[in-house]
């Protein structure tokens, strides 16, 4: 028989998270989330929206408490409400809820400065809200906002109105730390008192993140005995955000034996993706268990442990959240990266072409260019494309184009220890550059071979800043032979492939 606690995990993207400044879901992109929360991620509730709010909030409550409704979900399905006179309660009657999460003021500043009232004149408020509830077959559920500066400066009131709330039929009692003030010690001793002193009462924790301490306080809050937490994914809500999701997951399966949830690790990561596309705010590189860095190694050493034991792992696995291990290509690159890369497009090198494509590597990471597995087969291209001896050689260049003139080049090229130096225009800047070698070719009696075909490629997926590799067909009497160049610029890529054609016509 199990020991472990069991608590539940109550998502609230779509109500707190969706007061993320600047987020607002479409009745369709509220719907679709709700699914994949409790179909795939399966938490065990999920707050969907604040009543009253606007029609277009109405319909995507509506539709996601039909579909709920349909597939055995309604009672998983919460709507934020206000003690309002039966306002709010009617309205989630029309919507089809059946859930109400009650706001009321968890701290006697606000009690006595927003709404202006006596503790017993908001409790009758709120017993005349529950029992309407009661009788349209609504359950609720009570937030004491600003509970946590209740608990710091009016603690006899927050326990007042928790002995009230001990003689309703309320299901669940939340504690929000609603501005995100609790320090972890504060977390635990606040909810350790309650708990002791209410241990039939179920109590919800609510973590937000103004001080990145949401992950640490729901933890504590756990060991403390709250009964469920409420986190958001990404971390979405207002100001700093909740307590996240994937964090906090991560940190229950491996920090916190005694204590079971039921959400799907392995869906954490897709979800996620889902939301940020949604919502429009980006998931932060570095951000833990989702953020795109957070399973990619840099540095070498880190690929080397890896290869020998796995000496850089740990429990934290990328796999557990449907994400694999990556090894990043850049200046910090030793060969182990490389090889790393290389095994999963499996391709071999030997030591000593190896070394010359982490050589390169490291030179375009120097130069502040993102490489990626992707743009390996195009480096190994260009750099073990070198059959020749160097006897020509590029040594600057201006590019020019501008509206109204014609694109110009001044380049100066080495060609077998003689120094050139030659300006001319063309109908684009390659142009220009392969009239002004021309010149420069005709001055030591060579002739350029025939340009028969010029191809631009970039690895599949990638984007604007990606390498770039230009292939050019050349002809001349002899034969027909082609050149690779590789750069983030194109025309540049083209320059470099353009000077292994002028080594191979001159050795």
């Amino acid at each position: 028989m199990s020991t472990k606690r069991r608590i539940e995990i109550m998502d609230t993207t779509l109500r707190d998270g969706e007061q993320t400044s600047g987020v607002s879901f479409s009745a369709s992109e509220k719907l679709t989330i709700a699914k994949l929360l409790l179909e795939e991620l399966k938490v065990d509730r999920i707050e969907i929206a604040s009543a009253r709010v606007s029609e277009g909030e109405f319909q995507a409550v509506k539709d996601i408490t039909d579909w709920a409704k349909e597939n055995g979900y309604l009672d998983k399905v919460e709507v934020l409400t206000f003690v309002d006179n039966g306002v709010s309660i009617d309205w989630m009657i029309k919507a089809g809820a059946k859930v109400q999460n009650l706001l009321t003021k968890g701290s006697l500043n606000h009690l006595t400065y927003q709404l202006k009232k006596t503790p017993n004149q908001h409790f009758n408020e709120i017993k005349n809200n529950i029992d309407l509830a009661k009788s349209k077959g609504i359950e609720t559920n009570v937030y004491l906002e600003d509970w946590s500066n209740g608990m710091r400066n009016s603690k006899d009131y927050v326990y007042e109105y928790l002995e009230f709330l001990a003689t309703q039929p309320v299901k669940r009692i939340m504690l929000p730390d609603t501005l995100g003030v609790l320090t972890p010690s504060e977390s635990y001793t606040f909810i350790k008192n309650i708990k002791d002193k209410y241990p039939a009462l179920h109590f919800d924790f609510h973590a937000h993140n103004d001080y990145d301490l949401g992950v640490s306080n729901a933890m504590e809050g756990l060991k403390a005995g709250a009964d469920a937490l409420h986190l958001t994914i990404n971390g979405m809500g207002e100001r700093a955000g909740n307590a996240p999701m994937a964090s906090t997951i991560a940190v229950i399966n491996d920090f916190m034996p005694h204590i079971e949830v039921g959400v799907n690790e392995k869906v954490l990561y897709t979800v996620s993706k889902l939301v940020e596309n949604f919502s429009g705010i980006l998931i932060p590189a570095n951000k833990p268990v989702i953020g795109a860095n957070v399973f990619t190694q840099t540095a070498g050493i880190h690929a080397d442990g890896d290869n020998k034991k796995n000496l850089y792992f740990s429990d934290l696995m990328p796999e557990r959240f449907g994400r694999k291990r990556q090894y990043a290509l850049g200046k910090a690159s030793g060969k182990a990266n490389i090889q790393k890369n290389l095994q999963e497009l499996g391709l071999q090198l030997n030591d000593e072409d190896l070394k010359a494509v982490t050589q390169r590597i490291i030179e375009l990471g120097d130069k502040k260019q993102v490489v990626t597995k992707e743009d390996l087969p195009y480096i190994i291209s260009d750099v073990l494309d070198r059959t020749y001896e160097e006897k020509v050689k590029v040594n600057s260049y201006v590019l020019t184009h501008s509206k109204g003139l014609k694109p110009s080049t001044t380049v100066s090229i080495t060609i077998l220890n003689d120094t050139f130096e030659e300006h001319a225009q063309g109908d684009g800047q390659f142009d220009a550059f392969m009239n002004a070698i021309r010149s420069i070719f005709k001055k030591k009696k060579l002739v350029l071979p025939d340009l028969i075909d010029y191809a631009v490629r970039i690895p599949p997926g990638s984007h604007s800043d990606a390498l770039c590799e230009t292939i050019i067909t050349w002809k001349n009497s002899e034969k027909e032979f082609k050149t690779r160049g590789l750069d983030s610029d194109q025309t540049v890529s083209a320059i470099k492939a353009t000077e292994k054609m002028l080594n191979i016509i001159t050795n």
